[in-house]
């Protein structure tokens, strides 16, 4: 037992043994953090710090999955939430929070012209899903990137145990840059697809205009656009990815960040379409449920009036352009190599002439874990990050590089090594 992380790993215990895989979320639980190097469980965070339930503390570059925005604990948010935490969390009909955070919406997201809310991402990309193919009376979705846990969707990956072949024979995937193998999808099924979602940036930025050409050749074959926005809606620009490529979807799926770790997701688009809600059956008990929408107001509310986005892109990209010249210095550019946008970027591990790519990320979340540091690959920015904040991050990364390079060099890697290698997942991007 490792005596750094003595506590997390009695939990861990105690957890698997009435918890699949001891957590409630895939990207949080033992499969993505290896073991004997890592903590388990967090106990508390606030601003861009948390501190695991040994004490240790990091600063921490996950964010809850993107879902922390603003930072932990940032107190205009938790004020909001207390005071509606007064008047009540749910009622037997709607609050007005449901009609004056779907109106921020509208004001902010281009596409947007009437708004539903739920709870999880794979509520709003399942509910588009659902009334653009009520829209369109198509059946087979054409997908790019990760859109959550339901069937229609993860039954296209490796994860697709449970789904019905009948389901996953409707998922189609293409290729993010690639318009031909889109083009070649509408070919094979014409008239068939009803929907095109994608995440309209992930690791790469568009090229050629795929975005706009996505759009061009959706429409044509009369299907439906959907822009899975859960990470990129109000964090690559505030009304979204959709405003800074300015192309602009008919449907879109928000989410993550926009309450500030708070559970809230939205399905939004043009109210021809969004106006088949009133017959297609996308309702949750909770789904007005005040102190997330609460949350919500509050972080609309600072996004329009202080210059978030604007702090939190100049920070990402202080962060890509110095980690490229750490990555120069220790001769790790055919090995490591960043991607991404500044708010959402990631680092890519390549094999080695010796090792494999698993074997060289597992030594380095073993050394920046150790360096208090909470990351699995991406750097996911929020407002309550530093200038300082950026600074530790390279100094440990300056570190770790060194190591690194110090065992690649002298094939010395896997002794350097206090846990078992991490193991290929499932890609979804």
């Amino acid at each position: 037992m490792s005596l750094r992380y003595k506590e997390s790993e009695s939990m861990l215990v105690r957890a698997t043994d009435i918890i699949p895989l001891g957590s409630q979320t895939f990207s949080k639980s033992k499969v993505q953090f290896p073991y004997g190097v890592s903590p388990y469980f967090i106990e508390k965070g606030k601003g861009s710090r948390v501190w695991d339930i040994d004490g240790n503390e990091y600063i921490d570059f996950v964010n809850g999955l993107l879902a922390v925005f603003l930072g932990y604990c940032d107190p205009d948010v938790d004020a909001a939430v207390q005071k509606q935490l007064t008047q009540g969390v749910i009622f037997s009909l709607p609050h007005k929070l449901e009609t004056e955070v779907a109106e921020k919406i509208i004001a902010m997201v281009p596409c947007a012209e009437m708004v539903r809310f739920g709870k999880n991402g794979s509520d709003a990309t399942s509910g588009a899903v659902r009334i653009a193919r009520a829209y369109t009376g198509a059946d087979y979705i054409a997908v790019c990137g990760y859109h959550g846990w339901q069937d229609w969707y993860i039954g296209s990956t490796t994860r697709s145990l449970g789904v019905p072949q009948t389901t996953k024979d409707l998922t189609l995937k293409f290729q993010y840059n690639d318009i031909a193998s889109l083009e070649a999808l509408f070919n094979q099924y014409p008239n068939q697809i009803a929907a095109v979602i994608l995440e309209p940036m992930n690791i790469e930025f568009p090229k050629e205009d795929f975005l706009k050409k996505v759009k061009e050749l959706t429409h044509k074959n009369n299907a439906v656009l959907i822009f899975d926005e859960m990470i990129t809606g109000f964090r690559f620009a505030k009304g979204g990815a959709q405003e800074l490529f300015g192309v602009i979807p008919d449907l879109v799926a928000l989410g993550k960040g926009m309450a500030n770790g708070f559970p809230l997701s939205v399905v939004a688009g043009k109210r021809e379409i969004m106006k088949l809600m009133e017959d297609v059956f996308f309702s949750f008990t909770f789904g007005g449920e005040t102190l997330s929408l609460a949350a919500a107001k509050a972080v609309l509310d600072k996004i329009s009036s202080q210059p978030i986005i604007e702090t939190m892109h100049q920070r990402g990209n202080d962060l890509i352009v110095k980690l490229e010249s750490l990555l120069k210095k220790h001769e790790l550019n055919e090995i490591i190599q960043i991607a991404g946008h500044p708010v959402w970027s990631f680092l890519i591990f390549k094999d080695s002439k010796s090792y494999s790519s698993w074997d060289i990320k597992t030594f380095w979340m073993q050394e920046i874990l150790a360096r208090g540091i909470i990351s699995f690959g991406s750097h996911n920015i929020s407002y309550a990050h530093s200038n300082e904040d950026v600074e530790q991050i390279l100094i440990v990364y300056d570190e770790v590089f060194e190591r690194l390079t110090e065992h690649l060099n002298n094939n010395s890697l896997l002794k350097a090594l206090h846990c078992e290698v991490l193991q290929p997942l499932f890609k979804v991007r």
